[in-house]
């Protein structure tokens, strides 16, 4: 059905209120309109929308356009029904939010053929009377949108949509235009494959976001830095992702009661409160929403100005698509994601019950992710070079890596120390092990092995066990290194790397990412200013200093006076009080203050005073209270000597959330008293043993480090167990 352009221009602007097509809109347009199939990849905020919605409004019969996202269903029949008042039942969608008066409703107006645009959820459209409702109606065309969820190489995959092909045979042919803002070249193929329309004509629009800034940031104390953030661009909108709907929660309140306007979106929520919940953000009543990635947010808004992701994403086209709702109207966006490796281990372990060729797919994306994350390259030609588009411009100017480039080393030399190292071993070991044998470090289990007697410990002791973590991880990117995800990650060499090592060549690695947390030295002290955020590192210098000095005094080890979080915090609020140290510095209770505190009070005094230092006390972060009323019931318990396994029967939880629970109240300087339990559940000798290392080897209060080194020798209960007690009878 041929159709004049100049009639679809006037269309244009009389529905839309634009005056000129973007790209490729056109084309795609009168395609359709003329019966041909198409696969439209198109990047977020490019215009997909316009080339189903134009069509469905000027051709007859109805259009059905298949979408995953139920919230975006709604926001886009309200701007459809926006554009062309005079009849409300011009769009509609049919899904499970739906009441039984409004479905009948939506059936009425698809009868009486008033509806143009009838948006579907692919599990709606297998419903058998949704199929007979849609076979007794003329259908126009059918759009399949977010089409990446065919593939189960896309990032995010619904098995839902597989069957949408024979769904559409069933009720009725016509063309079909798939839609989709991020597809490599092996999910393109899949989304043709499947939905049987490889003669379709593709329209493919450059990835490029010129508008969008890129930065990966170190994962240390990533609140903080959000709120810092949010704080420096006021009343701008923006979009927050966590993996987990317990951290959309937390962060979520979080913002709030440091006076954010912050809500949640997850799909745990009733379907009454996220639908208020995304108005809310629609509508400007609030500036961010936290959103799980799972969930996949279908808010068309076009001047969200940040997209912070607190976890790292699970594939690059997942990342690459979440990134681009920020700046939809091109203008600023600014994408920040954190980044931790521990993140990657925890995503890792959750593939472990999958089946194996699931695994295998999700291994590989999460592999690309983290060579995105710890890449020294241009994040622009990365994220382009991964959907097989290619960008000549050696620095963009719009990320971290071109802004900032890191320092490059050419890392031949230690590559092969490692692969030397892991081949002169009978077994394999996880890499905080290799790193400790290389860096010279003879812990507990490293001595058990006899591994502090092998003639390359300490081959690499010119450097810190962080630098080695660091060229191991890039080992495991460039495939000379394989870890094994099944057997505690273990660490091996492959057929490649020990071609490397028998013929090395130039190889130049990064030097200065991040990799290990709760280490006492400079380098982490300034990773830790850098991601979590803006200190006085002149005064932070002089806290650490002092801190030295009272530990030695007291012989105890610097972290266990105050942690380095505490010190950075001191830096940011200058503290001139005991109230203020135990009330703004996060790890320091009233009995930590009073313990320690004075010396440290009178420092930054003095630092504030001959430095005419004004004192930022809008910058405190506060905690979020619990609300469960868990923390009093814990401590008057444990004052009343409950075993354990009582306490969290009577709180609902399991042991490892009630010594979580537990850790927390440690951490912000409450004494808890544990001897009674640990006294009737461990054997003395591992108390005393775990105890001495605490107090002699810990190099910090980090409980992920003391997991590294005593994991394969001792339980994670028992170390947590006397981690407390440690932290109770001496720092606190």
């Amino acid at each position: 059905m041929p159709i004049d352009p100049n009639i679809l221009h006037s269309k244009l602007k009389t529905f839309f209120g634009w005056d000129a097509f973007k790209g490729d809109q056109l084309s795609i347009i009168l395609h359709l309109i003329e019966g041909g199939n198409a696969f439209v990849l198109m990047p977020t905020g490019g215009g997909k929308s316009l080339c189903y919605q134009m069509p469905a409004l000027v051709m007859d019969g109805t259009a059905i356009v298949i979408s995953p996202l139920i919230a975006l269903m709604k926001n886009q029949v309200d701007a459809i029904r926006g554009f062309e008042s005079s009849e409300e039942g011009i769009a509609h969608f049919l899904n499970s939010s739906l009441s039984r008066a409004e479905i009948a409703q939506v059936q009425e107006d698809l009868l009486r053929g008033v509806t143009k645009l009838l948006y579907v959820a692919p599990e709606s459209l297998t419903k058998e009377e949704n199929i007979a409702l849609l076979r007794s109606i003329k259908i126009s065309f059918y759009a399949v949108d977010e089409a990446h969820c065919i593939s189960e190489w896309g990032h995010d995959f619904r098995p839902e949509y597989r069957k949408i092909r024979s769904i559409i045979d069933i009720i009725q042919p016509a063309p079909v235009i798939a839609l989709t803002a991020t597809a490599t070249p092996k999910v393109q193929s899949d989304i043709l494959k499947n939905l049987r329309i490889q003669d379709a004509t593709i329209f493919k629009s450059s990835f490029n976001r010129p508008n969008l800034y890129y930065e990966v940031r170190d994962k240390v104390e990533p609140e903080k830095d959000i709120i810092r953030f949010i704080r420096q661009n006021p009343g701008k909108s923006g979009i927050i992702y966590c993996l987990s709907r317990k951290k959309v929660e937390e962060l979520a309140q979080l913002l709030a009661v440091n006076g954010i306007k912050a809500l949640p979106y997850h799909a745990g929520l009733d379907a009454k409160t996220r639908a208020e919940n995304q108005d809310k953000f629609l509508m400007e009543e609030i500036d961010v929403i936290v959103a799980t990635i799972a969930f996949g947010m279908g808010i068309d808004k076009q001047n969200v100005r940040f997209v912070i992701h607190y976890d790292i994403p699970k594939s690059i086209e997942g990342y690459y698509q979440e990134t681009g709702r920020a700046g939809r109207d091109g203008q600023e966006g600014t994408c920040i994601t954190y980044y931790s490796y521990k993140d990657i281990q925890k995503l890792e372990k959750f593939m472990q019950g999958k089946p194996v060729a699931e695994q295998e797919i999700g291994k590989q994306l999460l592999r690309e992710t983290v060579a995105y994350a710890e890449s020294s390259q241009c994040r622009r030609k990365l994220l382009l070079n991964y959907f097989g588009e290619d960008y000549t411009q050696d620095n963009c100017g719009a990320c971290d890596n071109c802004l900032h480039p890191k320092t490059r080393f050419d890392g031949h030399e230690e590559m092969c120390l490692v692969i030397e190292l892991i081949e002169s071993l009978k077994e394999h070991f996880k890499l905080e092990h290799l790193t400790g044998i290389l860096a010279g470090e003879a812990s507990a289990i490293i001595k058990s092995y006899h591994h502090d007697e092998l003639p390359l410990f300490g081959a690499g002791s010119d450097h810190d066990q962080r630098f080695w973590a660091a060229v191991i991880h890039q080992g495991l990117i460039l495939h000379y290194l394989e870890k094994d995800i099944e057997n505690y990650g273990l660490i091996s060499a492959t057929d490649e790397g020990l071609e490397f090592y028998l013929h090395p060549h130039e190889l130049m690695l990064v030097e200065d990412r991040t990799f290990s947390e709760g280490e006492d030295d400079e380098e982490e002290d300034a990773a830790a200013v850098r991601g979590g955020g803006g200190g006085d590192e002149v005064l932070l210098a002089m806290l650490k200093d002092l801190r030295k000095d009272v530990a030695r005094k007291m012989r105890v080890q610097p972290w266990v006076v105050f942690s380095d979080p505490s010190l950075e915090d001191m830096t940011i609020v200058y503290p001139l009080t005991l109230k203020e140290l135990s009330e703004k510095c996060q790890g320091v209770g009233e009995g930590k203050a009073r313990k320690f505190g004075q010396p440290f009070i009178d420092l930054i005094a003095k630092y504030v005073e001959e430095n005419e230092i004004e004192r930022p006390d809008d910058f405190v972060v506060k905690s979020v209270a619990s609300k469960s009323g868990n923390k009093v019931y814990i401590i008057q318990s444990i004052d009343r000597k409950m075993d354990l396994e009582d306490i969290a029967r009577a709180k609902d939880l399991d042991m490892d959330q009630l010594l979580t629970e537990i850790e927390a109240i440690v951490a912000t300087g409450t004494k808890v008293n544990l001897s009674y339990y640990i006294a009737d559940t461990l054997d003395p000798e591992v108390v005393q043993e775990l105890y001495d290392w605490f107090k002699e080897e810990a190099t910090s209060d980090s409980l992920a480090e003391a997991r590294a080194v005593l994991s394969a020798d001792y339980e994670d209960e028992e170390i947590r167990l006397v981690r407390i007690k440690f932290l109770c009878e001496i720092a606190n």
